[in-house]
């Protein structure tokens, strides 16, 4: 049996001596694994970049086997930004939050077509909110959605600065301000700002991470990116790491 789908490359690991077992997440096959003859060769390297947009025919002789693919590559997003560190590590993020979050060979639709739209993103300034949106995209799509529309405790929809950590609804700042420290911050631009500082990105990595780990990772889908249940992988911790230093460096320069 075989199959074509479009698809964005989340990993490739060697397999053997030449081969690669290929992971991508397909517009109608899901997260979807798969073996390439030659991966590690420098020829087919390039193609293989987590981020990556590929043609895929897939092939096996059962369905339930791992399968051999033919890859062609249609957009390489990674090569469109090799001087942008920023945009390597939230491509590096996304693919691993991907591949570690979602059940294999389901289809995700809406996933794909989210990932293909933030690597797609022309303006490098806007590759963080969105980034974090995408995140909160996630979320909402695997059941574990935040409701930043009104307040939790009085209802009102003007003056959300926190979010709970409990609930993961939107908190007033009158309602708030007694439970400050055990609250997370709400970014604006969460909620229609369209000004933000690496702050507010790192911010909104804190708040979507905790739901992260808190839900969709505390039973991870693969062991091999998150081996201790309730961990984020490790791309990204490097992606908040990113913005907590780029945070300090703003803050020195203000000082």
């Amino acid at each position: 049996m075989d199959w074509n789908d479009e698809g964005i490359v989340l990993s490739a690991r060697p397999h053997g001596e030449h081969a690669a077992i290929v992971t991508l997440l397909t517009a109608g096959h899901g997260r979807h694994a798969g073996l390439v003859a030659g991966g590690q060769g420098r020829t087919a390297r390039p193609t293989l970049q987590s981020g990556n947009r590929v043609m895929a025919t897939w092939r096996a002789r059962l369905s339930e086997h791992l399968g051999n693919y033919t890859l062609d590559l249609v957009t390489s997003h990674v090569a469109s930004w090799l001087d942008a560190p920023e945009i390597l590590n939230i491509i590096a993020s996304a693919c691993a939050v991907t591949e570690s979050s979602l059940p294999e060979r389901q289809p995700m639709p809406g996933i794909f077509a989210s990932l293909a739209t933030l690597f797609g993103l022309a303006d490098p300034d806007f590759w963080g909110p969105a980034y974090v949106k995408w995140e909160m995209g996630l979320l909402q799509t695997l059941g574990y959605g935040l409701d930043l529309s009104q307040c939790a405790a009085s209802g009102e929809t003007d003056n959300l600065i926190y979010v709970s950590p409990r609930t993961g609804r939107a908190v007033s700042q009158a309602a708030g301000e007694p439970y400050r420290d055990k609250l997370f911050p709400l970014p604006s631009f969460l909620i229609g700002a369209g000004e933000w500082e690496a702050a507010d990105i790192l911010q909104g990595l804190e708040l979507t991470g905790h739901f992260l780990s808190r839900h969709v990772f505390a039973h991870p889908q693969s062991r091999l990116l998150i081996p201790i249940p309730g961990d984020l992988p490790q791309a990204r911790h490097r992606l908040i790491e990113y913005y907590r230093k780029a945070t300090e460096k703003t803050q020195v320069e203000v000082a």
